[in-house]
Formats: structure tokens, sequence, C-alpha cells
């Protein structure tokens, strides 16, 4: 799936190569195919599904944040969990994440939901699964997306060190239950949905705690404040 137009980051390609070349990558390549030959939308568009990836190469990461499938409205989704295109509406999750940011750090709520920035600086913006079907959420869920995600959290796990995981809500918890939290710091909480924020999400200050670990082990901290204009 890498070489026919998705392109993929070097570094990734190489320490997931053995991956690409399972079968379950090619069934999920095939249903992917089978559902565009359906006439069916699938988002993000394909140069994007690994964006996540080509964004944060694997030793630039200093954090991984985890999410769980993409947006499936139109012109939202572009490989980067929780973030939203230019121009296109905050969804409500990343609004109480602005909330918690300006609670933490003092840094006023961007008004835009795009999250290049904090990739380009090493966040790591994984979502579980990496594609969706418009209008239908989770809609390829349990296609082979997952065990690739798997995947890339362990390879940062086994290949990194002093990395900071951002596990919001009980799916991420679970998904990276195996990660060296001797090796890595590991910060959970409720997750920023609007059903949930105010269990523990609100308050739970990821953001000066994600800075103060890098810190103090000599990482340049994260810069979380979003350029006003993209």
């Amino acid at each position: 799936m890498a070489g026919d137009g998705v392109k993929l980051e070097e570094s990734w390609k190489q320490a997931l190569e053995k991956e690409f070349g399972e079968p379950y990558m090619a069934q999920l390549k095939q249903f992917l195919l089978a559902e565009k030959q359906a006439g069916k939308r699938i988002f993000p568009k394909g140069a994007e599904y690994f964006r996540a990836l080509d964004l944060t190469p694997l030793d630039e990461v200093k954090v991984v944040i985890l999410g769980q499938d993409p947006y499936h409205g139109q012109g939202q989704a572009h490989g980067l969990c929780f973030s939203v295109q230019p121009g296109v509406r905050i969804p409500p999750s990343l609004v109480n994440i602005y909330k918690e940011m300006e609670a933490d750090l003092g840094i006023p709520p961007a008004r835009h939901g795009f999250l290049e920035h904090w990739a380009e600086q090493g966040v790591l913006l994984l979502n579980s699964v990496l594609t969706v079907e418009e209008g239908r959420a989770a809609a390829h869920q349990g296609k082979g997306w997952e065990r690739f995600t798997d995947a890339v959290i362990r390879t940062v796990n086994d290949e990194c060190d002093g990395i900071v995981f951002i596990l919001w809500g009980s799916y991420a918890q679970k998904k990276a239950a195996f990660v060296d939290t001797e090796r890595h710091l590991v910060l959970k909480s409720a997750h920023p949905s609007p059903l949930s924020a105010h269990n523990g999400f609100l308050g739970s200050r990821p953001f000066s705690k994600t800075n103060a670990y890098l810190s103090s082990i000599g990482k340049d901290p994260i810069d979380w404040k979003l350029p006003d204009s993209v």
C-alpha cells in the first residue's frame, strides 16, 4: 500500500516494512479499493492516510496522542487525530482541548482546528483507524488498521526513549496498555468529548505535564500555541 500512490516517510517505511508485507495489509488495500469502486467516498484522501507519520518522522517523535477514527464529514479529515482542515468548524472535542490548554497554559483558543504545527514539532497525532466512509462513523473499524497502528505504537515504545503518551479515554488507554511506563511518561484522563470531558479531562493539565517531562530529560518542550492563520 505504501508504494502505490500512498507515500510514506522513509524512517517509518523502514520500521514498518514487515507490516506492509503482511496479508492483512493486502486485504485492507483490497477492501479500500472495492469501497472506492463501489462509489463510496473515503476520508481522508489517499495521499493523507499516513499524514501523521509523514509529518512526524520516527526519530523526531516526542509525544503520541491517540484518537480513534477520522472525522467522517466532507472536508474535515486530513490524517491527524482531532485535527480538521483550515476553514472547517472546530469539532466539540477539540473545543474542549483548547479550553484545557487555556486553563493549563494560558493559551487562548485558536480560531481554527488545524494541528499540523504540533505534528511538525514531534507530536504524533495518530488515529487507531486511518480511513472512514463519508457519513458513517467507524465504518472501517475491524478491517486491519488497528493492527497496523498497534505496530506504530509498539515501534515508538520499543525504539524511542522518553516519549509522552497522552491517552484520552478508555479506548486509547486500552490500545496503548503495553507501553513501558519506566521508559516513557503515560498521561491518562477522560476523553475531551462533551460527553466525558467533565469526568476528569478538564483540569488534567496534559500540556504543562508534557512540557515539564520533556524539559526534565533534556528535550525541547512543545510550543502548543497554534499559528493565528493557516
